[in-house]
């Protein structure tokens, strides 16, 4: 399995921007995809942005779409998601996953079989 660390987080006004960076142990073009999700206090987990590998296809939850950008370096071992206007509602815990799975939905937790530790985001307003 592909082992994976998150950083970047921390705290930030509303308003503001924040980059969060997954290294992997080994290039993500050995996995189908890698995932964001973020888990908010009290909440269910939910999928942030998903990039596949191959054709690098994108796809991000309505509520961050236009906001967030999912994408890889060109070494293929990190995988970013640039946050920009970031508001209160993005506070959560962000984790990245990776999977072996090219089927959809793409947020389906399911498929993903590696999970990093996570990197917490607070925005305030």
């Amino acid at each position: 399995q592909v082992q994976l660390v998150e950083s970047g987080g921390g705290s930030v006004q509303a308003g503001g921007s924040l980059r969060l960076s997954c290294a992997a142990s080994r290039s993500t073009d050995t996995v189908a995809r890698v995932g964001w999700f973020r888990q908010a206090p009290g909440k269910q987990r939910e999928g942030v942005a998903a990039i596949f590998s191959g054709d690098d296809a994108t796809y991000y939850a309505d509520s961050v779409r236009d906001r967030f950008t999912i994408a890889r370096d060109n070494t293929r071992r990190t995988v970013f998601l640039q946050m920009n206007y970031l508001k209160p509602e993005d506070t959560a815990m962000y984790y990245c996953a990776s999977s072996y799975s090219y089927g959809l939905p793409w947020d389906r937790e399911s498929y993903y079989d590696s999970w990093g530790q996570g990197t917490e985001v607070t925005v305030s307003s």
